[in-house]
């Protein structure tokens, strides 16, 4: 019998005495009342208890759930699907230019390589020669296109440590990162902690040996990178003020008279660490991360400072530049050059920049001028 929702009945049992039956010790009982009911119109079949729902209401919810599932499994599969172009491209990507943020990209093309299949960074020793040598390998492979004005080069980026000089209306810039420099010193200089006005004095050729700024008495080989260097060029404009170094006393670091003062010059940041770290009394520059991991050297502090973001901030500490990306024109948005762009400004790539010492542009105040959120003080 099947009742209808919140329905319910009740069964009567009524138990008879056996003819014949006598015990006095169960008396006839007295019937007072008596109730007397049925069941009319048809039979049971089947007595059934559900404590949930019933069978149909159960293979229902169970059909659904199973098209939910598949609903999810096929709108997170979809949803990677989408994602994947907003950073990944097909092609293969050229980089070019600064030797500071040379380890960034390094890593982040090792990355991106892994993350997108399709795509290529081909890299070697001499893939960053400097900032101009960037400027100067973008721009001619973008006249060598001969693309039309409404298009850009979809497969080189070039980085400066700073902006470019006037000119090459073509090369379109994108701050990236905030970047901190630092001089470094051989260890048997006496060394840790220098003025602006003793830095100034030191390239400027006033002084000449370490004792004269209560160093050790050794003279001082000053360490420079080659023309073109980003580092350099933040070192002149930002430190010395816009003077540029005196004059290359030999062509080879190696030739060094190591009993007089003098400078030389080299092409990238490991070369100038290296030749610091094996040249008594030698001075030179550095951006901080690869200084840091280099043992054979010291940092030094400009008035008391090092080199940190919070120093810059507050105007303290002079020698930091912006890291600039350039583009030959306006990429294709699905250009590989418009995707690693937007790869480095994600948290992955911001995850790199930051490891290596730098500080990402997005995290700061004013994202698109990329400058310390302090005003440096004027020296």
């Amino acid at each position: 019998m099947i009742l209808n929702r919140r329905a319910h009945y009740k069964v009567l049992a009524v138990l008879d005495r056996e003819d014949g039956f006598s015990d006095p010790e169960f008396p006839e009982p007295e019937v007072t009342a008596g109730v007397v009911g049925g069941v009319r119109g048809g039979n049971i079949k089947k007595t059934a208890y559900y404590p949930f729902a019933s069978r149909q209401v159960r293979w229902l919810l169970a059909s659904l759930i199973l098209v939910s599932a598949t609903q999810s499994a096929f709108t997170l599969a979809g949803s990677e699907d989408a994602a994947a172009p907003l950073d990944c491209a097909a092609g293969t990507l050229h980089l070019s230019g600064s030797t500071a943020f040379a380890p960034v990209l390094r890593e982040a093309a090792r990355q991106y390589e892994r993350t997108c299949p399709d795509a290529r960074i081909p890299l070697t020793e001499t893939s960053f020669k400097g900032s101009v040598d960037g400027l100067d390998t973008l721009a001619a492979a973008g006249a060598g296109a001969r693309l039309p004005d409404a298009r850009g080069l979809g497969n080189r980026l070039a980085f400066s440590d700073g902006p470019k000089s006037d000119g090459r209306p073509r090369l379109l810039p994108r701050p990236v990162a905030l970047s901190l420099f630092t001089l470094v010193v051989h260890k048997d200089a006496g060394v840790e902690d220098l003025s602006l006005k003793q830095v100034r004095d030191i390239y400027a050729g006033r002084v000449t040996n370490w004792s004269q700024v209560k160093g050790e008495d050794v003279p001082i080989h000053l360490v420079s990178r080659n023309p073109g260097s980003g580092t350099r060029t933040t070192l002149e404009q930002q430190v010395l003020d816009g003077r540029p170094l005196p004059a290359v006393t030999t062509p080879d670091c190696a030739g060094l008279d190591r009993g007089r003062p003098g400078r030389c010059e080299v092409g990238g940041t490991g070369t100038l660490l290296d030749t610091v770290a094996a040249t008594p009394g030698a001075l030179g520059h550095s951006e901080v991360g690869a200084a840091a991991a280099h043992g054979g050297v010291r940092q030094v502090r400009i008035d008391g400072y090092p080199a940190t973001l919070e120093g810059a901030d507050q105007g303290a500490y002079p020698y930091w530049q912006t890291e600039i990306a350039y583009t030959y024109g306006e990429p294709p948005a699905d250009s590989i050059a418009a995707g690693f762009l937007r790869y480095l400004a994600d948290e992955v790539g911001k995850d790199i920049i930051r490891a290596k010492g730098h500080r990402p542009c997005a995290e700061l105040d004013k994202p698109l001028l990329c400058r310390p959120d302090g005003t440096p003080t004027a020296r």
